[in-house]
């Protein structure tokens, strides 16, 4: 999800930013569970812009995962739609059937499959049985969505641990970091964190850096990569911080870290993210020992805003960190 949104995030993809992401997304998806691979190509048949090759890719996948793309993607031409149909099965047939803007070459290219995969003759196509179907294929699309967030959503007894940034989510936002891209880094990092990417937002809020510099250690990112990462984001971090010492304010900030203290730290966000999130109560201020007063104001404030703020458009996500770079 961390690639797609990342790759949604471009008003004006470029050729080479096409070939980047399909060279990207393909891996990943097949490395993917089925419910991850459903919300991803659920994301991307709102995209405006997919590179053909991913199109074509997702087109030829399980109906139960291509559905809703070849249903509502605006990103499939009809020439697409004619290359998709020439191997279509019924069933990604019917779901092309559903679209709204059917050409008149594609409704004869679906009436030859239907006289070709149907035994009982010559097949018309009814205006009025394609607008039921399509209504009822929107209303089964609507049901599969809203099982994809409940299943997304985290259990009431909060989320599971946390577990050391992998490869993968390393390398994007060290790279999102250098580039200052600071609303594609919270994407990257919330999907590190496992939380909301509210979460990932309000840590980069703390001009200070100690709250990304908690993150870093807590996830074992490099200290490295963690202090060069910090400076980037916080360019008052990049300065020396003792002649003596002769490193920078974010490397001696990262070293005066202990992982452990940190990993109690971010588990306290996590868990207060978490009940946000699933919309439940905060648990109470005794049950996290750990927890400062200022975490337990963090997540009140989080429980009254929660009631309407539900992680909207990735877009407006992105904008809002257009200052704190």
């Amino acid at each position: 999800m961390a690639t797609v949104s990342s790759f949604e995030s471009l008003a004006h993809p470029s050729r080479s930013d096409h070939r980047q992401f399909h060279e990207l997304f393909v891996p990943t998806y097949l490395a993917s569970s089925d419910e991850a691979r459903r919300q991803a190509v659920a994301a991307l048949s709102q995209c405006a812009a997919v590179p053909e090759a991913t199109s074509l890719f997702i087109a030829r996948e399980p109906i139960e995962i291509a559905a809703i793309f070849l249903t509502r993607s605006a990103a499939l031409s009809p020439r697409l739609l004619m290359e998709i149909l020439h191997t279509a099965s019924p069933a990604h047939a019917r779901a092309i059937e559903c679209r709204d803007d059917l050409s008149p070459q594609m409704i004869e290219r679906l009436v030859d499959l239907h006289r070709q995969h149907r035994s009982r003759g010559p097949v018309t196509v009814d205006p009025a049985a394609t607008e039921a179907r399509r209504l009822a294929r929107e209303d089964e699309l609507r049901e599969e969505l809203k099982a994809l967030v409940r299943a997304q959503a985290p259990a009431e007894t909060g989320p599971i641990g946390l577990v050391a940034i992998g490869e993968v989510h390393l390398a994007l936002i060290v790279r999102f970091a250098r580039a200052g891209e600071t609303g594609m880094f919270c994407v990257a990092l919330a999907d590190a964190l496992g939380s909301s990417q509210w979460l990932s937002e309000r840590i980069l809020l703390d001009v200070s850096g100690l709250q990304l510099a908690t993150t870093l250690v807590a996830l074992g990112a490099p200290a490295e990569d963690s202090a060069m990462m910090l400076s980037r984001l916080y360019p008052h971090l990049a300065e020396a911080a003792e002649a003596a010492r002769g490193e920078s304010r974010a490397a001696a900030l990262v070293a005066d870290l202990g992982r452990a203290a940190c990993i109690e730290r971010v588990e306290s966000w996590r868990r207060a993210d978490a009940y946000t999130y699933a919309g439940q109560p905060l648990a109470p201020a005794n049950s996290d020992a750990g927890q400062t007063d200022a975490d337990r104001r963090d997540g009140e404030s989080r429980r009254r805003a929660a009631q309407g703020k539900r992680q909207a458009g990735r877009g407006r996500a992105f904008a809002r960190q257009g200052g704190h770079q």
